[in-house]
């Protein structure tokens, strides 16, 4: 369905929600002093006056393409209503409200889309729900893909469709995956529905989303200087539809996180090559998208041994995070926020253990890697394999299991099979490493060192220094994504019959940063000082 052409005001809709929202006069007098439900209110078949206002409205707005008031109903009275009346229910059904919008199909979708949002964040979701979830997921998808839906939403919103839709898709293969708790009526439904969030088909439709936008050729053309999609922020300033083109761009991140949730760490950061994150993206005007987008990349390399990479990632959002945190903690996203910056710290922390290169690493973010990690990151540099699985189990992603199971066999719950086996794999690598971390310390101290001296000093005997030489080489050397040879070594040297000469790396130290960063600090603290009213 095609929805009128209307203005959006030029505004800003990455960050977060404007208070006078609710002060208009047509939520004042139901929302301010609205009051929770008495127990036993059935949400699904009644609908508050209030909540057929907020309908009405978002309604008229999407139709008039208005994205600055359905940004602000979307992230500021749906979140508002959803804590004051359905804290432990559900919205009232589409078929409740459908009479308010005309009956329209699209709307209604859109509806279902938050319904069920709100329903997997408050309460869980039953079999049969998953499974609706889904269909209306396909639904939606379906009309964008091949329907004419010309409207315009907030990108906010476009990121939560497939951050949710992944989200779900995850949580339904560590549903299915729990075997033992399962009902018979439960495991009679599981063996119906081996399509219902089959990985195929979600990887299909973000697939079919990205081609269909044809946003690889946008970005493409981008890179010869045509920045219109980055400039308007996605937006379509000619009255057109953001939707598809939107939809089509965080499903390039979504892919990766995907690919990263199965352990293909490499096709993840393929599939991620056409946005240059190190350059202002669309992906930046939604915080959730950034934060997501960042942690996937860096948790990928982090896996695939190129450590600068994943550092470099981990600092730049980590820090951009801690200067404007204090701005989203009114957003609904606000503790998703400070756990992903927790588990970012973790792996920043593995990163430096593993690859120390703290000049990267700028000073606040090294300040407050210190106070949450340093005794930690002192232990991973003596090979603590103990360590490296503590911050490992709490920094990861939630991996899945995606194929279904053999309902034949004994019932078992396997949902932990797949964190099993990465973790086994970073361990693995992490032992394979051990040695290097006092190879690198003992290489610092010389210019050059004979092998038997080093394996005096490091007590092992000399094939295994060699063999460990060896390893320090291969580690220290990854394949990038262009096939080229990367090294993360921050000291080099060559192996000539028993000596090993190593490279002179000592850098001039600069002194500029260091002066120009503490007169802003002092410059911060006039300006404080400035503004204190002396009684």
């Amino acid at each position: 369905m095609a929805y009128d052409a209307g203005g959006y005001g030029g505004r800003d809709y990455g960050g977060g929600y404007d208070d006078s929202y609710d002060d208009r006069p047509e939520f004042r007098d139901g929302f301010r002093d609205l009051q929770p439900p008495e127990p036993g209110f059935d949400s699904a078949n009644y609908v508050p006056d209030v909540v057929k206002t907020f309908v009405v409205y978002m309604y008229r707005h999407i139709r008039e393409k208005n994205v600055y008031e359905i940004h602000q109903m979307y992230e500021g009275s749906f979140q508002k209503l959803s804590e004051r009346l359905f804290k432990q229910s559900n919205w009232p059904a589409v078929e409740m409200i459908a009479p308010y919008v005309d009956n329209d199909h699209v709307f209604c979708l859109l509806y279902k889309e938050m319904w069920f949002r709100h329903l997997y964040a408050r309460l869980q979701p039953t079999i049969e729900q998953r499974c609706d979830s889904w269909d209306n997921y396909c639904n939606l998808f379906q009309v964008i893909l091949h329907g004419n839906v010309n409207m315009q939403l907030p990108n906010q919103w476009l990121w939560d469709m497939v951050d949710e839709f992944i989200y779900q898709f995850q949580s339904f293969c560590q549903y299915r995956a729990k075997l033992k708790q399962k009902t018979d009526h439960e495991l009679a439904f599981l063996r119906q529905i081996d399509e219902v969030w089959n990985v195929v088909g979600v990887l299909n439709y973000l697939q079919a989303l990205i081609e269909k936008s044809m946003i690889l050729q946008i970005l493409d053309d981008e890179k010869d200087g045509n920045l219109t999609f980055t400039a308007t922020d996605g937006y379509d300033y000619q009255g057109g539809t953001n939707v598809l083109k939107v939809l089509g761009y965080f499903s390039i991140v979504g892919l990766l996180r995907v690919h990263c949730l199965l352990g293909d760490y490499q096709s993840g950061l393929h599939a991620l090559l056409p946005i240059d994150i190190n350059q202002p993206g669309v992906f930046n005007t939604v915080i959730g998208c950034q934060i997501t987008t960042i942690y996937y990349y860096g948790f990928a390399n982090l896996m695939l041994r190129r450590y600068l990479d994943a550092i470099k990632s981990f600092n730049q959002v980590l820090l951009y995070i801690f200067k404007t945190k204090q701005y989203h903690q009114r957003s609904s996203q606000y503790d998703q926020i400070l756990k992903k910056n927790e588990q970012m710290y973790a792996l920043l922390a593995i990163s430096l253990s593993l690859c120390p290169h703290p000049k990267l690493v700028d000073e606040n973010v090294n300040n407050q890697l210190r106070e949450k990690y340093a005794e930690k990151m002192l232990r991973m540099q003596h090979s603590d394999e103990a360590m490296f699985d503590e911050l490992f189990s709490y920094a990861c992603p939630k991996f899945i299991t995606p194929a279904p199971p053999n309902y034949d066999e004994p019932l078992v719950n396997f949902n932990q099979d797949a964190y099993r086996l990465q973790l086994k794999l970073f361990l693995s690598e992490v032992r394979q490493q051990q040695l290097l971390s006092s190879i690198r310390s003992f290489l610092k101290l010389y210019t050059t060192i004979s092998i038997a001296k080093l394996a005096s000093f490091m007590d092992v005997d000399e094939p295994t220094l060699r063999v460990a030489l060896l390893t320090y080489k291969h580690k220290t050397h990854v394949i990038n994504n262009d096939g080229s040879v990367l090294s993360n070594a921050d000291v080099d040297f060559y192996v000539d019959d028993d000596m090993v000469h190593i490279a002179d790396t000592k850098t001039t130290k600069r002194f500029g940063d260091y002066f120009i960063r503490h007169i802003s600090k002092f410059d911060e603290i006039i300006n404080d000082l400035d503004r204190v009213q002396l009684e």
